[in-house]
């Protein structure tokens, strides 16, 4: 009944907030349009199939026009919400995984524990990111994997240091006390006790990972090196901007794809921040 109610609770703290429910509602879009891809459009996205430069709604073929080589622009954008969702799910499923670990044993151990874990993490933020990530990708080849692994390696400090605080403020608390004196393992206490209390706020961080995600995707493939063998927005926007000023079209509808589905995932993240904090709920 507990868990009933808890549920209760954070649907009806989610759905007061109005952005996030329409961050939910175009996030849902994307998740339809990236299912769906395959049946609507079965054959390569990436295939020439009509007259370059065709502009939206000129032909019931092209409903969103055809790109500077002939191919479908509605295909890619479909087909590219498919890849879009992978790299930033991937993406903030590996940072949360590394900055919940990183910062859950320096705030548990401390002492030289503390210190070294913190200073790489440290080392981490002062890296640009972009720089980065496009150096891992030239390095270890420009796919999928490699660039969702990049993206996991800058996203993940904010996570751990969030995680450390958590920590830290719940490892002194009374229940914690009193498993230790019980005598329950470190990994029993850490995983059962104080780890559900600090997964709310990291998953709030961790949706906003997943909107940097696309954000870095995007600019990797903007300037060519992203996975040349899957649909991707950001490289549909890299490759039309040389025809900005006859055929502006081509950048615009993928940006535009981009900029929604950061929106949403930033609404979302609001919303959770609403639902999950306690201090909020009353607001």
């Amino acid at each position: 009944m507990a868990l009933h109610a808890d549920r209760f609770v954070f649907l009806r703290q989610f759905a007061r907030n109005r952005g996030a429910l329409a961050g939910a509602l175009v996030l849902l879009a994307v998740i339809v349009a990236a299912a769906g891809a395959s049946w609507v459009y079965p054959v390569s996205p990436l295939r020439i199939v009509g007259p370059p430069e065709v502009w939206p709604f000129q032909s019931w073929r092209y409903p969103l026009g055809t790109d500077s080589m002939g191919r479908d622009i509605a295909a890619i954008i479909v087909h590219g919400a498919r890849a879009t969702l992978l790299i930033g799910l991937a993406a903030s499923a590996t940072a949360t995984a590394i900055g919940v670990t990183v910062g859950a044993a320096a705030a548990w151990f401390g002492g030289w524990a503390d210190e070294v874990l913190m200073r790489f993490t440290e080392l981490f933020q002062i890296i640009p990111n972009v720089v980065f990530i496009l150096t891992v990708v030239s390095i270890l080849g420009p796919n999928i994997g490699n660039l969702t692994l990049a993206v996991g390696l800058v996203s993940w400090p904010p996570i751990a240091r969030l995680t450390r605080a958590e920590f830290l403020s719940y490892k002194e608390r009374e229940f914690v006390l009193a498993c230790r004196a019980c005598g329950m393992s470190n990994l029993r206490i850490v995983a059962g006790e104080i780890l559900p209390n600090v997964i709310p706020p990291v998953i709030v961080l961790a949706s906003l990972v997943v909107a940097g995600a696309i954000l870095y995707e995007s600019v990797v493939s903007f300037l060519g090196l992203g996975d040349p063998n899957i649909a991707s927005w950001g490289r549909l926007v890299g490759e039309g901007r040389s025809l900005i000023r006859s055929s502006w079209f081509i950048c615009a509808i993928p940006g535009v794809a981009i900029m929604l589905a950061v929106l949403a995932l930033n609404l979302i993240g609001d919303g959770l921040n609403d639902a999950l904090n306690p201090k909020l709920r009353d607001r």
